[in-house]
């Protein structure tokens, strides 16, 4: 064979190898490489969803825990306004017994007879609790009001404000449920309360 049959033979040999093995392995190298692009887009996307679907989570659970202070912080108000409507009432109510030959206080008087008979043991019974350190007098009666609105609000002076509006919207509920202004011991437990808010928030010094 000449020259130019090995010539011939080789070129076709290259041309054969050529169309035949080295297309089809780019071709597939292609391929691949497509695939894996769109495998590593598939994961990167599961991964946004779930980032997504974790902040989502976040957001109604930080919702739910705000929603819930709000309700208990409400409630907590309307405790101290309920607990100060009724101690109010009852001190009046016991003032107005002690009190019932007065006539000056013949208002408070009228309004406890509507419960009780008001004979010589129950008034001095009265007499007894509303004295400077009775049951209802105006500094166990005050005290009691200011415990109960510390443990409802702790050492918050934001909380403490809140339980001190609430305590001045329980004493004018019970002033209206007894129909008009509350007697003197009354007035007294209130400024001893208020006193006790500012001292508790900082707004005076304790002596």
């Amino acid at each position: 064979m000449g020259v130019n049959g090995v010539t011939e033979v080789t070129n076709n040999i290259a041309t054969t190898y050529a169309s035949t093995v080295n297309p089809n392995s780019v071709e597939e190298k292609k391929k691949d490489d497509e695939v894996k692009v769109k495998q590593e887009a598939a994961a990167v996307y599961e991964k946004s969803d779930e980032k997504t679907s974790s902040v989502s989570s976040k957001e109604a659970d930080r919702t739910k825990i705000i929603q819930q202070l709000k309700a208990d912080d409400a409630i907590r108000q309307q405790q101290l306004l309920d607990i100060v409507n009724k101690m109010m009432g009852k001190q009046a109510k016991s003032y107005g017994i002690a009190n019932s030959d007065n006539p000056d206080d013949s208002i408070w008087s009228f309004l406890a007879k509507g419960d009780f008979t008001v004979d010589a043991a129950t008034k001095a019974q009265a007499q007894a609790d509303i004295a400077e350190d009775g049951y209802w007098g105006v500094k166990q009666t005050s005290d009691r009001i200011l415990d109960f609105a510390k443990a409802l609000a702790g050492d918050d002076p934001d909380q403490l404000e809140k339980m001190r509006s609430a305590f001045e919207k329980g004493f004018a509920q019970a002033e209206k449920t007894w129909g008009g202004k509350l007697p003197d011991i009354s007035q007294q437990t209130y400024e001893a309360v208020m006193k006790g808010f500012d001292e508790l928030t900082g707004k005076t010094v304790t002596e």
